[in-house]
């Protein structure tokens, strides 16, 4: 095991948090901009979309991906090592938890079990607070003094 680990790189915790933040935005723009086409396809309301987006956003945002963004980065901060893995920005549940709701999204849209309009504004709110959340982890590895300051035990 020894011998893969250490060809796997290492980076300082601020460009964990910046890796971290490039990931969670590409991901919640991605879904994003799925939600937006699936709306603009099915030629539906746009302001009630919007008005379901932004219920969506809220819920999303406020009660899981802030959770994840304030639990992540605090193990981060106070991690004893100064280098960590690339790919240590999520814990091993949290890839888990990832996998599974690609899965359950991936399964949603293909079996069409919904409308292309309601899942493009599910994927609207829930793209935008992906995004947030990655601007936020950029925040901290931009700020990096006062998030550590912030968070350290």
């Amino acid at each position: 095991m020894e011998i893969l680990t250490k060809y796997i790189p290492k980076v300082e915790k601020k460009v964990l948090l910046l890796i971290a933040g490039i990931v969670w935005g590409f991901a919640g723009f991605r879904v994003f901009t799925l939600g937006l086409e699936d709306v603009h396809s099915s030629r539906g309301n746009w302001t009630v979309s919007l008005a379901f987006a932004a219920i969506t956003f809220y819920v999303f945002f406020r009660f899981i991906f802030m959770k994840l963004v304030k639990k992540h980065t605090l193990r981060i901060i106070n991690s004893k090592f100064e280098k960590q893995y690339i790919y240590s920005f999520f814990d091993l549940k949290s890839y888990f938890i990832m996998a599974f709701m690609m899965i359950i999204g991936i399964s949603v849209r293909s079996l069409a079990i919904f409308s292309p309009y309601h899942i493009g504004t599910f994927y609207i709110g829930l793209g935008f607070a992906l995004f947030s959340a990655g601007v936020f982890f950029l925040s901290s590895s931009l700020n990096f003094e006062i998030t550590k300051m912030k968070y350290s035990n």
